[in-house]
């Protein structure tokens, strides 16, 4: 059942909490130990919360909207009392005095925790592995990645081990492992969801929380609990009185949209077959009246992007680090390292520079939105890749030098900050999933939500469900 379902459900008394947890978890029970998704299962407490939400709705209490509705939280996201590792040998024994914000309004909203999911250290990569904890393992095949850095909350919820998780994404870590995995990953605006605790507020690029769910309608559910101002993050937005999932299921058409089709960037290498994919889907906006355009070739080049993103991730990166360096560099991530290295190397000027680009980046993107009311292109260059690297060799014929030439799909729209989605395309001819991202105007959040909510009903989605093929491609 979605979370919308359940939530429902328990309000009108029909289920349970109790039966709701007891299933995630026997679920948890039986693919956990193949998937990897998750590092620490609060099966405990998660079963004395689900009581209480129980007693809570026998005795006519006022319920919150997710209440009673099992969810997970990234080990990124720190949690009062329960151990949060950042995927880190240097963290591995942290538990946390406070929840976050995000943790905090989960849990005040009526869910219950059933735990922690798996992230590479800091989520500094594109797929889910770290020293602590080891590999995530993709449900639709586990010899693949689930991607990163959410990996083990999309692995999750595309196994049926709880309808909602918790995602961060500074690169891209919410909607390519919701690409990997064949799920909805949504990228709130900057702001539209409060970070708090974090260490760097006034950052160029806004780490962001948000949803990995099976449907637009639990995206939108999520989001509504979590979005909303706070003074601990004095970069969040107000509350505009928006209700996301009454937009969703308002079902409005969106006849007459014009959508631009940005391709690959005019530079990323991208898998033919993911074009394909990504076309199809678009052609189903298409069909529900929506105008389809290729964006002109000289406006769709965002190629100037890349060295000033790198710079701006590697600055952040090297500041967090630093205390641990050079002790204890043996065991941090090389991908970390390469960071600290690459951000060491460049000047204060250069950084300044990097957000003069990042400037001109968003007027660019800015300036597209006064003809278009949603972009397009692919949230991944390529499907799902094997476990055991962090990143292909080679892209469509072309080598890649570095992570980063894997992810300037998604990161680019960190950098200007406007809301994007991940939703499924439709699979490869070897059934491994494939994301379609559609990018909204500045904080339209909800035209987003509603554009993303009509596709799902042309296309739906959330009955398909992972096989669970292993490497050996034998059935589990």
């Amino acid at each position: 059942m979605s979370a919308t379902e359940l939530a429902a459900a328990i309000r009108a008394r029909e289920l349970s909490p109790v039966e709701a947890t007891e299933a995630v978890l026997d679920r948890i029970a039986a693919l956990d130990p193949e998937l990897n998704a998750f590092c620490t299962v609060t099966a405990e407490t998660a079963r004395h919360r689900a009581r209480e939400a129980e007693r809570q709705v026998l005795r006519g209490d006022p319920l919150g909207p997710l209440h009673g509705v099992p969810y997970s939280l990234k080990d990124l996201t720190p949690t009062k009392g329960i151990r949060t590792t950042f995927g880190s040998r240097l963290t591995e024994h942290h538990v946390p005095t406070e929840d976050a914000l995000v943790a905090r309004r989960m849990a005040e909203s009526g869910g219950v925790l059933v735990g922690k999911t798996n992230t590479p250290e800091g989520g500094c990569k594109a797929v889910t592995d770290n020293p602590v904890f080891g590999p995530t393992r993709n449900p639709w095949h586990t010899g693949r990645t689930p991607g990163g850095s959410s990996g083990g909350a999309a692995a999750a919820v595309a196994a049926g081990m709880a309808p909602l998780a918790e995602g961060s994404d500074f690169a891209g870590s919410i909607r390519i492992p919701a690409a990997f995995c064949g799920l909805v990953g949504f990228k709130p605006s900057d702001g539209r969801i409060p970070t708090a605790p974090n260490p760097m507020l006034w950052h160029p690029i806004t780490y962001c929380n948000g949803p990995i769910t099976r449907s637009v309608a639990d995206a939108a559910l999520m989001l509504q609990v979590l979005a909303g101002p706070d003074d601990a993050d004095p970069r969040s937005l107000p509350d505009t009185g928006e209700d996301f999932p009454s937009v969703v299921a308002a079902e409005r058409p969106v006849t007459g949209w014009r959508v631009g089709w940005l391709g690959n960037l005019g530079f990323v290498p991208v898998e033919a077959e993911v074009t394909r994919a990504c076309r199809r889907a678009l052609g189903v906006l298409g069909e529900l009246g929506c105008e389809l355009e290729d964006v002109e070739p000289a406006n769709a080049d965002f190629s100037a992007a890349v060295e000033a993103y790198v710079l701006l991730n590697a600055n952040r990166r090297a500041a967090l680090m630093e205390p641990h360096l050079p002790e204890r560099e043996r065991d941090v991530d090389p991908l970390m390292i390469w960071r600290v290295e690459h951000s060491r190397a460049r000047t204060a000027t250069d950084a300044a520079r990097a957000e003069m680009v990042q400037s001109a980046v968003y007027q660019r993107v800015r300036r597209l939105f006064e003809r278009y009311d949603l972009l397009a292109l692919p949230t991944t260059p390529c499907p799902p890749f094997e476990i055991g690297v962090d990143y292909p060799a080679e892209i469509a014929g072309v080598p890649l030098a570095s992570q980063f030439d894997l992810i300037p799909l998604t990161y680019l729209f960190n950098m200007t900050g406007h809301p994007a989605v991940s939703l499924p395309a439709g699979p490869t001819e070897d059934g491994l999933p494939v994301g379609l991202q559609l990018v909204g105007r500045w904080r339209g959040d909800a035209d987003l939500l509603r554009a993303a909510g009509a596709y799902e009903r042309a296309a739906p989605w959330a009955d398909r469900w992972p096989p669970l093929v292993p490497a050996s491609g034998v059935r589990a």
